[in-house]
């Protein structure tokens, strides 16, 4: 190391980081919006929102490898041009857009959150020493954690003034910010000097993307489904072709052996099941609150503020702990936390106690502080200097898979305990006698084609001019039907964090056998 590194250097990592972790959750709150003023269907709603992860997560190993070849400032600065221009043609674009419009600003904008976030994490443990490094190590965590919250929080703030395009404003201002901070302050350095494994990367973005695609769209257009099938099948087939290819090569991407170090494959199970539990954790909690709960949606957001302000300091307290304490003791009683926390959680059902959500909210928040620190050094230590890009991918290729699984199989546990009881309920309604045969059927099917759907039904402030003629015999039934959609869905929400929890709880048990002791983890780095 020739020079100290730049006081002002980890808060602009964190800007940095912020950039790309604000996005990911926080355009959910716009859809509705985005809906009516574009006109996009389902489908290209679930494309403008997940196009950005789909992309980004592809892309991630083999932007680590060109930031380890040819500088990893470079590639930051790159990646946060990218992300910029992007946002600048979204408000340029502004409200008259079009949907196949914002699926390309979000593509775009997941090819520069690739550059940016391993980058990020691989500047951290180059420019910094040994000795600086886990507090450094700490904070990145710590904003990985809870910028998607700050995010989320920041875009429904805005929205309450401004329309929905306020959401590239905000990107915009955290990539500028970013930007002129990285061109000043964020040192240059490399790696390897070998050509890049630019056939492993290719397998890596198909196996990747394929995969996080089937996952995304699984539980919306059916596991079985053609669309979801092919990108699985080719995902996990380039994802086998690329260990082969790993192994054989001799100057590889990623080297499939390491998962034979228990470190590594600790941190990376670690922080898979944290991102799996905590991203359904959000997409559940959000909808949650605004449908039991009955808030609006920057009234929701707000009662997860609590969870950067635990998560943040929590996890440079975790890097002090990590001198003293391995991975195999802080990630499993972080992991028990926060499983339990999830489990709390799922015991809210249909009322809404504020008290006990929020001092749930710390506890997931202190949870993930003390095991996500560890996790993520357990990764980066894992490999050497010159493949720090490549390790700091690996990291996020973890979170990303966890969170699409998380916000998949969670959000699918839920709607699925919703729909079948929906259904049922439905199915027995009686409707006020004198109702024509034929009418009563259409109102039947119009009802479950409306209140199937979702449980976004019930905060309709004028439900007769949805249903038009049918309202005048739904009247005096409407809010026995409110009220038991809002049982299902609490009852729903309850089944998918109990899974989230226990998964948790599980991880936790994992990471206590897989991760070696203090002394066999140094051994392994020698």
């Amino acid at each position: 190391m020739t020079a100290k590194p730049s006081k002002a250097l980890l808060p602009v990592i964190a800007i940095s980081l912020m950039t790309v972790v604000s996005a990911v959750a926080s355009f959910n709150l716009a859809l509705p919006s985005v809906a009516t003023d574009t006109g996009a269907t389902q489908t290209q709603l679930t494309w403008i929102v997940d196009a950005y992860t789909v992309v980004f997560a592809g892309l991630l190993l083999l932007s680590g490898a060109i930031g380890d070849r040819f500088g990893r400032k470079y590639l930051l600065i790159a990646g946060l041009a990218i992300y910029a221009v992007a946002n600048v043609w979204g408000i340029i674009a502004g409200r008259d857009t079009t949907p196949e419009n914002l699926i390309a600003i979000r593509v775009i904008t997941g090819i520069g959150a690739s550059m940016i976030m391993p980058t990020t994490l691989s500047v951290i443990t180059t420019a910094f020493d040994k000795e600086e490094r886990a507090k450094a190590v700490g904070v990145w965590t710590g904003v990985a954690a809870g910028g998607a919250v700050l995010g989320i929080v920041g875009t429904a703030t805005l929205m309450v003034w401004f329309p929905w395009t306020c959401f590239f404003w905000l990107n915009l201002a955290f990539a500028t910010i970013g930007l002129v901070g990285a061109i000043r302050v964020v040192p240059n350095s490399r790696g390897e000097s070998h050509p890049i494994d630019w056939f492993g990367g290719l397998l890596a973005l198909v196996g990747v993307s394929g995969s996080v695609w089937g996952i995304v769209f699984g539980p919306d257009d059916g596991w079985t489904s053609t669309a979801v099938i092919t990108p699985m099948v080719i995902g996990a087939l380039a994802l086998v072709a690329f260990v082969f290819w790993e192994l054989n090569h001799k100057h590889p991407l990623l080297d499939p052996r390491i998962f034979k170090n228990r470190a590594f494959s600790g941190g990376a199970i670690s922080i898979t099941i944290q991102f799996f539990a905590q991203f359904g954790f959000f997409f559940i909690a959000m909808q949650y609150l605004q449908l039991v709960g009955k808030l609006e949606p920057y009234q929701a957001a707000n009662m997860l503020l609590p969870m950067p302000f635990v998560v943040i300091p929590m996890s440079r307290i975790s890097a002090i702990l990590s001198k003293r304490f391995p991975q195999k003791i802080l990630g499993s009683i972080g992991l028990a936390i926060f499983g339990s926390a999830l489990l709390v959680f799922s015991t809210m059902g249909e009322h809404l106690d504020i008290w006990k959500f929020e001092l749930s909210v710390a506890a997931l928040a202190l949870g993930i502080g003390l095991a996500s620190t560890p996790a993520t050094t357990a990764i980066t230590t894992s490999l050497p200097q010159e493949k720090q890009g490549v390790a700091s991918a690996v990291n996020d290729v973890a979170r990303e898979f966890g969170s699409a699984f998380g916000i998949a199989i969670l959000g699918a546990a839920l709607n699925d305990h919703y729909k079948t009881s929906m259904t049922n309920y439905l199915k027995n309604l009686t409707l006020p006698t004198g109702v024509p045969a034929q009418a009563s059927e259409q109102i039947h099917t119009k009802l479950s084609d409306f209140a199937v759907t979702s449980a976004g039904f019930t905060r309709l402030e004028h439900p007769q001019e949805k249903l038009g003629q049918a309202w005048q015999f739904l009247s005096s039934s409407w809010d026995a039907l409110v009220s038991h959609a809002l049982q299902y869905f609490a009852e729903g929400s309850t089944s998918a964090l109990r899974i989230a929890g226990t998964a948790a709880i599980i991880g936790a048990i994992a990471v206590g056998i897989i991760a070696p002791r203090q002394k066999d983890r140094e051994s392994l780095m020698k």
